[in-house]
C-alpha cells in the first residue's frame, strides 16, 4: 500500500529519521550551554546580566534526547517526544520559580527577563515535539498540544509565572491589552469578510474571462509589491479628503488615520490570494462533473451553487487560511496610522526601549496567528472526503 505517494514502509522509515532530532536536540543543547536562560535587570528598560542556574541539568536532558536519536532502540520516538513535551511545559515553570526566588531578595523595580537561551531552547522543544508527533493520528496531535497549552495556562493561573517580567508587563497593561486584542481581531475579521465578498466574484470573473483575468491578477500582484507601511501612508491623504468632502463619513470615524484606511489597505493585500484560490477552486472541479450537471439541465448559477462551490470550497478555504494569517501579521503595522491593535505594544515598546512590551505584542500576534491557522486546519479537515 502507498500513502502520500510513498510505500507505507518507506514512509515509516522517513518519519523515523534521526536527522531532525539530532539537529533540534543539538540546537537546544547549544542554546542551553551558551545562551542566557534569564536576564536580571534593575528595571524594565535595561537589559541586565545573564543568569543560568540550571544549565547542566538542562544540558543533561538535551543530551539524553540526543542519545535517543543516535542510538536506535524501541520506544525512542515516544521517549523523545515526551522529553520534548516536558521541556515545553517545564522550561516556563522553571523560569517562573527562578524569577520568584530572585525577586524575594531584590528590589521592587528588578525585572527577571527571559533570555535568548530560554527562547531558543523552548523553540527547539516545540519543533522537536512537532516532529515526533508528525506520523501520529490527528487526535493524538491535538491532545498533546492542547495538554501543553493547558499546563502552561494552569501555571499562569496559579501564579507560578508572576515573577517573570513578561507576565508583570501584561499585568500592568491588562486593560489596554484586552482592547488591543479585540481591535486586532475586529480588523482581521472585517478584512477577511470584505476580501471574500469582493475577491470571490472577481475570481469567478477571472476564471471565465481568461485574458481579463490575467490582467486582474497582474494588477493585484503589483499591489503585493508595495511595502505595507508605504501603502498605509499613501492612503492617509485620500481618506482625509473623503472625510472632509463628506462630513457624514468623518462622523462615523472614517478619516485619514484609523481603522478605515487600514482595512482598505489590508483588503488590497488580501485580494490576490482570494482571487487566485477562487480560480484554483473552480479549476479543481472535474470537467465530467460539469458536463453531468449541464446534462441534467442545470443553469450556470445552479452549476456554480450545487457543483463548483461545494467541490472547490476546500481550495478556497486554504486560500482564506493564508489571507487570515497574513492579515493578522500585517495588521500590526496598521497601529502606526492610529488603527490600534496589538502592533501598538510593539511600536511603543520599541520607542521606549522596553523589550518586554515588544515581546508582549509580538507573542500575542504570533499566538493569534497560530490559533487562526489551527482553526482553518480544523475546518479543512472537516471538508476532506475520505479516499
Amino acid at each position: 500500500m502507498t500513502q502520500g505517494g510513498l510505500p507505507k514502509d518507506a514512509r515509516r522509515v522517513a518519519d523515523d529519521s534521526p536527522l531532525p532530532v539530532i539537529v533540534l536536540t543539538a540546537f537546544g543543547l547549544l542554546a542551553t550551554l551558551f545562551g542566557a536562560f534569564l536576564r536580571i535587570a534593575p528595571n524594565r528598560l535595561l537589559s541586565g546580566h545573564a543568569y543560568s542556574p540550571h544549565v547542566w541539568v538542562l544540558a543533561a536532558i538535551w543530551g539524553i534526547a540526543l542519545a535517543g536519536a543516535i542510538v536506535r532502540w524501541p520506544g525512542r520516538r515516544i521517549v523523545v517526544g515526551l522529553l520534548a513535551w516536558l521541556a515545553m511545559t517545564g522550561l516556563p515553570l522553571l523560569a517562573g520559580i527562578d524569577a520568584h526566588a530572585w525577586l524575594m531578595r531584590a528590589s521592587a523595580s528588578t525585572r527577571v527577563q527571559l533570555g535568548a537561551g530560554f527562547w531558543l531552547a523552548w523553540l527547539a522543544a516545540a519543533l522537536l515535539l512537532l516532529d515526533r508527533l508528525r506520523p501520529a493520528r490527528r487526535v493524538v496531535q491535538v491532545v498533546a498540544w492542547f495538554a501543553a497549552l493547558v499546563a502552561i495556562a494552569i501555571m499562569a493561573a496559579a501564579g507560578a509565572l508572576d515573577g517573570l517580567a513578561l507576565v508583570r508587563e501584561y499585568a500592568a497593561q491588562r486593560a489596554p491589552f484586552a482592547d488591543a486584542l479585540l481591535t486586532h481581531v475586529a480588523i482581521a475579521v472585517v478584512t477577511l469578510a470584505v476580501a471574500l465578498l469582493i475577491g470571490a466574484p472577481l475570481g469567478g470573473w477571472a476564471w471565465r474571462a481568461k485574458r481579463g483575468g490575467g490582467a486582474l491578477v497582474g494588477l493585484l500582484t503589483f499591489l503585493q509589491t508595495v511595502p505595507s507601511l508605504a501603502l498605509f501612508a499613501l492612503l492617509i491623504g485620500p481618506f482625509a479628503w473623503l472625510a472632509n468632502a463628506w462630513p457624514a463619513l468623518g462622523a462615523i470615524g472614517f478619516g485619514g488615520t484609523g481603522a478605515a484606511p487600514a482595512v482598505f489597505a489590508l483588503v488590497l493585500y488580501a485580494l490576490l490570494p482570494v482571487v487566485r484560490y477562487t480560480v484554483a477552486g473552480l479549476d479543481a472541479v472535474a470537467p465530467e462533473a460539469l458536463e453531468a450537471a449541464h446534462g441534467l439541465g442545470m443553469s450556470r448559477w445552479q452549476v456554480l451553487a450545487r457543483v463548483q462551490l461545494p467541490l472547490g470550497w476546500p481550495v478556497l478555504l486554504a486560500g482564506l487560511r493564508i489571507v487570515a494569517v497574513q492579515t493578522i501579521g500585517l495588521a500590526a503595522v496598521a497601529a502606526l496610522i492610529g488603527a490600534g491593535g496589538l502592533g501598538r505594544f510593539v511600536f511603543l515598546g520599541i520607542g521606549q526601549g522596553a523589550t518586554d512590551m515588544v515581546l508582549l505584542g509580538t507573542l500575542a500576534i504570533i499566538g493569534l496567528a497560530l490559533a487562526v491557522d489551527f482553526l482553518f486546519q480544523g475546518l479543512l479537515a472537516l471538508t476532506e472526503t475520505p479516499a
